[in-house]
């Protein structure tokens, strides 16, 4: 790279869990993104104020250490990127890299450093651990001699990890000589003091910043209060406590449900929190619209001067909703997402939508989709492989509504459904204005770029039988209806309903000007039903058990070779979804891979064929039997 150096496969340390991702140190800072998507640190170079290299069991670890005291952890180098990124952080952050070694030999004596919040334990001249003191829920003296830190219990910390630090203790002896103390202040109560003076200790029994009482989340489902503290938000309900670190916060989303007074405040962790064995993502907070609130912050004069300058208040008052997410963006850090430019046929933020067996609402937003309330699912714009529009069946009712299928460059699809044929036209505007790639466009469309399968004729038309129509105009007839007989190929119309046909006939011949003001023909409703029987009569040919077997299709072969493969690796696959696999699968093999299945097709074909001389003559006198 020419403006700095970029690392794949870097883990980040720290309570969240060691994540992989793809880290970038460039001219203006240090950056590093989760590995598919999720989780983000930015670190611009003026916040920076120290940074460390250290030979880890993994291979190298940077250390970023930046103004508020925190320490980031980026682990996973080589050997040879070390000189490269030491020359590199000197000449371009203008600061010199430390080397530090790590302590292996097991001693648990040694000195305490404290800088910033974090408090370093050495064995001689190596370091044997590291505690961010931001972690630490509260501390207390034991003794004369003993210093006890708890540390939060973070609910997202325990969802990818098997063990998590919960409590240290120190002991102080009162010979100390890097904590002196006298008889009436121990060495270990100096040491105590020393960590309060310098770390930003949050007591688990601390007043809240701010507390909002009687909220109802929708995943996990409850009444919850909710309690802002300064390092960590809590859900108390009346089964289920958890405490969620600010630094898993990844994003907040506030959106307002059109026509329903109730507004979404939306808070995306990484890690996910955990109830029992399941996983939440997202916290899905509902607050009443109108509801207006006058709030005043526990919070000091000289830490809103300090620490939160230009990003809180002391009081507030105003909507709830936005209360709490500015309030919650100040503690946080976390950035707020609000609909972007995408309005529906109502002037609404979102669609009306399914998932899987759930109805919701599906946000556009500027730079993903996302479906709520639950399943919570974000879906990322440049996760997006492409798209496609697709009719939702082809019922009298269904014509009124369309699906929307999404496809993910990881292979992963969502199909939402049950949307409103109404809202058509915002939702192709918005995503083909956004460049992403819509599979069905095909080479029937409109001046506006529409797909004649989604064409916005009368509601009660169904689009393929408008096709069929269109062909047979041409043929049309000023003589007195008749009966349909199906004589050729119909075009490809999924149907075969014979209702369906003439009703579609008769409603053209009744638009048309040039038709005939003859009267129809009075058919009761026994009669056509005993007529349609006789037409499937004479449409069904009983099939001659003597007769040879088709041949099959390359494709034929192929989903018989691969169907259950593909069963065995997605159990709980709909036997549609699987035909669809299967036809994705074939359609994206070369023609050196479909060659095999091609050559067993050929050797059948040359079956039918030397089969079907064999019956025919049979047919004609000769005995026959099977080849």
């Amino acid at each position: 790279m020419s403006d700095g150096h970029l690392f794949s496969n870097i883990l980040i340390g720290g309570r969240g869990g060691t994540n992989p991702g793809q880290l970038r140190v460039h001219s203006g800072g240090v950056a590093w993104k989760k590995q598919g998507g999720g989780k983000v640190v930015d670190i611009n170079k003026d916040e920076i104020t120290g940074a460390a290299w250290m030979k880890v069991p993994r291979g190298y670890q940077l250390s970023v250490r930046v103004k508020d005291g925190l320490c980031y952890k980026f682990i996973g180098f080589r050997e040879q990127d070390v000189g490269n990124l030491i020359s590199f952080i000197q000449k371009t952050f203008g600061i010199t890299t430390e080397e530090k070694q790590l302590a292996v030999s097991g001693q648990n004596w040694g000195d305490v450093d404290i800088s910033g919040n974090m408090l370093t334990f050495m064995v001689g001249s190596k370091q044997a651990f590291e505690v961010c003191l931001a972690d630490v829920a509260q501390t207390q003296l034991q003794g004369k001699t003993d210093v006890y830190l708890e540390l939060h219990v973070d609910d997202t910390t325990a969802a990818n990890e098997k063990d998590s630090l919960v409590d240290l203790s120190f002991y102080v002896p009162n010979s100390s000589t890097q904590f002196i103390g006298d008889e009436n202040r121990p060495a270990a109560q100096v040491f105590l003091e020393k960590i309060s003076a310098m770390a930003d200790v949050a007591s688990s029994s601390e007043e809240a910043v701010a507390t909002f009482e009687g909220i109802a989340i929708l995943t996990p489902r409850g009444r919850y209060s909710i309690d802002l503290h300064l390092s960590f938000l809590r859900l108390q309900g009346q089964a289920n406590d958890f405490k969620i670190q600010y630094s898993s916060i990844v994003r907040i989303f506030l959106l307002p449900k059109a026509n329903q007074p109730h507004t979404l405040v939306v808070a995306t962790l990484d890690p996910p929190i955990r109830k029992g064995q399941t996983m939440y993502p997202h916290i899905v907070m509902q607050f009443e619209t109108d509801y207006v609130i006058e709030s005043n912050l526990a919070l000091s004069k000289e830490l809103l001067a300090s620490k939160y300058k230009d990003k809180l208040e002391p009081s507030y008052k105003g909507l709830i909703h936005e209360v709490f997410a500015v309030v919650l963006r100040g503690l946080s850090g976390a950035k707020v997402t609000r609909p972007g430019k995408f309005r529906s046929s109502h002037d609404g933020f979102a669609v009306k939508s399914s998932l899987k067996a759930e109805d919701g609402l599906l946000y556009p937003l500027e730079k993903g989709f996302f479906f709520l309330p639950k399943p919570p699912t974000l879906i990322l714009h440049d996760e997006i492989d492409w798209v496609e529009f697709e009719r939702h069946g082809a019922g009298s009712t269904s014509v009124h509504y369309f699906d929307l299928f999404v496809k993910l460059k990881s292979e992963q699809d969502y199909l939402f459904r049950n949307i409103q044929k109404s809202e058509y036209s915002n939702l192709f505007n918005f995503i083909s204005g956004k460049g992403l790639k819509i599979l069905n466009l095909g080479e029937g469309k409109h001046a506006n770029g529409e797909p004649q399968e989604m064409e916005d004729e009368d509601d009660a038309v169904d689009p393929h039988l408008a096709r069929i129509q269109s062909a047979a105009a041409d043929d049309e007839s000023d003589e007195e209806d008749e009966d349909f007989v199906a004589d050729k190929d119909d075009g490809g119309s999924p149907t075969d309903d014979s209702d369906a046909i003439e009703s579609g006939s008769d409603s053209e011949r009744k638009n048309s000007p040039a038709a005939p003001r003859t009267a129809p023909k009075r058919r009761s409703k026994e009669g056509n039903e005993e007529e349609k029987r006789k037409r499937r009569a004479k449409k069904t040919k009983k099939k001659d058990p003597d007769a040879p077997k088709r041949a099959m299709s390359g494709f034929m072969f192929f989903s018989n070779s691969e169907r259950d493969n593909i069963k065995k690796a997605n159990p709980a696959m709909a036997f549609t979804d699987l035909g669809r696999a299967l036809g994705e699968r074939w359609n994206k093999m070369t023609a050196d891979e479909k060659e095999p299945y091609e050559s067993l097709s050929r050797a059948d074909q040359k079956r039918y064929k030397a089969a079907m001389a064999g019956y025919r003559s049979a047919a004609d006198g000769e005995p026959r039997g099977k080849i």
